[in-house]
C-alpha cells in the first residue's frame, strides 16, 4: 500500500472521488428542461471520449497504470494518439465525464466534470516531472506535443 501512495495512488484516489460524485450527481440530480441538442453533444463527448481512451490505452500497451508515475521497466510512448497529445487518457476521462453530465441534464454533475481539469492539469504536471526524471528526451516531446488538446 506504501508504494501504490509514492507512485502517485493519492491522485488516483481523488480521480476516483471526483468520478463518482460526478456519477452520483447526475443520477440523483438529474432535471429535465435542457435541449435535446444538449443531450447529443453529451453522447457525442462520450463517444470521442471513448475513442480517444481507446487509442491511448493501445498505444500505452504494458505501459498502461492507473498511476502517474511510471514503472520502472516504462518506455516513453510518442507514437499513436501521443504523437498528437500528451495525456489522452486523461483527456478522454474529462470528455465522458462532461458527457455523462450533459447527457443527465445535471448542473451539479457538470460543474464536478469541470473541476476534473484543474485536477488533471496537477496530476499531468506531477507525472511530467517524473517523466522528465526518467526519460530525458520527454522535456523536447513536451514543447512540441500539447498536453490535453491537439493542435488545430
Amino acid at each position: 500500500m506504501n508504494r501504490f501512495f509514492q507512485r502517485g495512488g493519492v491522485w488516483v484516489v481523488g480521480q476516483g472521488v471526483l468520478l463518482a460524485a460526478v456519477v452520483l450527481l447526475a443520477v440523483c440530480g438529474h432535471r429535465s428542461g435542457f435541449p435535446i441538442g444538449v443531450r447529443i453533444v453529451g453522447v457525442a463527448l462520450m463517444i470521442v471520449g471513448a475513442c480517444v481512451a481507446l487509442a491511448g490505452a493501445m498505444a500505452l500497451g504494458r505501459n498502461l497504470t492507473p498511476l502517474p508515475m511510471p514503472s520502472a521497466q516504462a518506455r516513453l510512448v510518442r507514437h499513436g494518439i501521443y504523437a498528437v497529445i500528451r495525456h489522452p487518457l486523461y483527456t478522454s476521462v474529462i470528455a465522458v465525464a462532461v458527457g455523462w453530465a450533459l447527457v443527465w441534464q445535471s448542473w451539479p454533475a457538470l460543474v464536478v466534470a469541470a473541476a476534473l481539469i484543474p485536477f488533471f492539469a496537477a496530476k499531468a504536471r506531477r507525472e511530467e516531472c517524473w517523466l522528465r526524471e526518467m526519460f530525458p528526451e520527454y522535456a523536447e516531446y513536451e514543447k512540441r506535443t500539447p498536453q490535453f488538446l491537439p493542435r488545430i
